[in-house]
């Protein structure tokens, strides 16, 4: 039978096309077979990189050289040229739920330091997607806190040189470390995505509504006490039919802030924990030409008493109105802007939680004449009083003209 199978076998492959012969030889056997290499996306094809520098003078027409801030310290004496802001934005989507933040700012200079331009880290954050369409999502690292329309507002497209008083002393530098939740159904994040892209002065996406834990230190501080800020935010962008955008938005938060030592002018004064919580509404009609946003907080905070010299849980409030025009001439664009701001209150992160009464107006215009400079010049017409441990009823008044070049890269 063998003999058989063999002989057969063999007057097969004689009488068989040499065609078919070639074929079988050719076969790989499944030891032979070889996986194809799995080819990974390089990593400039996922992650982008972009930002912006900003350079001021703030010293034209200046009739008070002893007028200061803290927002920007190259106003008043001995201020020169400012790098402001030299950011680099480092994101895109990692896979298909994660998407990824990073964005240091090359021109920081920490409190009390008399050097300047050092590196420092604003935001490392991702964003974790738990549906396809990305409606629901967690915020994990140090972002933004969503509290106010101008707060979140990137600094690229804000018009007004610094933001207001009044709702930035509640989250100074705009960002703290913790887990945000995010959600926006996916009509609604086009319509956040279509201002921005639009070039509409939008504050981007932070959902339809938002809820958060946060440590309250502020920016780059470690957490002090054993108490977390929690905050919640709802907005909606509504659009008409003849295009208009607004959008409405109420924010609060509360926690408890801790006045840390390094804060404290001298030993007689106390820090401690004190109850730190706002509230605010939002309201923005986006400019399509003509464009209004106005914000207004009330709250508790830890605030300098100049009476007792001590610092106190107190009252604090006020806001901001801006009206602006979106005039387009030729390629070009220019946006006059007249911002009057007010605040009574404290600011928990200065100096012994530094008392201050505001009265500012802004008159201002930006000028982009290609996408990638602008030029922002604003007369600044100030009334300004700070109380704290080391300068008691410090009233300064002043105007001055500031000019800000703005790269975009």
């Amino acid at each position: 039978m063998v003999v058989f199978l063999l002989f057969s076998g063999t007057a097969l492959a004689q009488v068989m096309p040499p065609a078919i012969k070639d074929s079988l030889r050719t076969v790989p056997s499944a030891d032979n077979i070889k996986p194809k290499p799995v080819i990974l996306p390089k990593w400039y094809e996922n992650i982008s990189l972009r930002g912006y520098t900003q350079i001021r003078y703030n010293r034209l027409l200046e009739t008070n050289p002893e007028l200061r801030s803290d927002y920007d310290k190259s106003i008043g004496d001995k201020g020169g040229f400012m790098i402001r802001r030299a950011r680099l934005v480092f994101s895109g989507n990692v896979s298909d739920r994660v998407y990824i933040y990073i964005q240091p700012d090359l021109a920081s200079t920490p409190s009390g330091s008399s050097s300047i331009h050092f590196a420092q880290l604003r935001d490392a954050y991702f964003d974790l997607s738990l549906d396809p369409k990305k409606e629901f999502r967690f915020r994990v690292g140090q972002s933004k806190v969503p509290y106010g329309f101008e707060n979140t507002q990137s600094s690229q497209n804000r018009l007004a040189l610094d933001r207001s008083d009044a709702l930035n002393t509640g989250v100074p530098n705009e960002r703290d470390l913790g887990v945000m939740f995010y959600w926006a159904p996916d009509t609604v994040r086009k319509i956040f995505s279509s201002i921005t892209n639009r070039g509409l002065k939008g504050n981007g996406d932070y959902g339809v509504f938002g809820l958060g834990i946060y440590n309250g230190q502020t920016t780059n501080k470690a957490e002090a006490n054993n108490n977390l800020h929690v905050v919640a935010r709802l907005s909606y962008p509504i659009v008409f039919k003849n295009g208009q955008i607004i959008e409405p938005g109420v924010q609060a938060f509360t926690g408890m802030y801790a006045v840390t030592a390094d804060q404290l002018s001298s030993s007689a004064v106390k820090g401690g924990n004190f109850t730190d919580r706002r509230a605010a509404a939002s309201f923005t009609l986006y400019p399509k030409p003509f464009g209004f946003q106005a914000e207004y907080n009330v709250g508790k905070g830890p605030q300098f008493d100049p009476e007792t010299k001590t610092i106190k849980v107190k009252s604090l409030q006020g806001g901001y109105a801006q009206a602006m025009y979106n005039l387009k001439v030729k390629n070009q664009l220019l946006i006059p802007f007249v911002k009057v701001q007010y605040y009574e209150g404290g600011r928990k992160n200065e100096l012994d939680a530094r008392a201050n009464r505001v009265r500012e107006t802004e008159i201002g215009i930006e000028w982009q004449p290609v996408p990638a400079f602008e030029l922002s010049t604003q007369y600044t017409i100030t009334d300004r009083t700070t109380n704290d441990g080391r300068s008691l009823n410090n009233h300064q008044t002043g105007n001055f003209l500031r000019v800000q070049a703005q790269f975009n890269y």
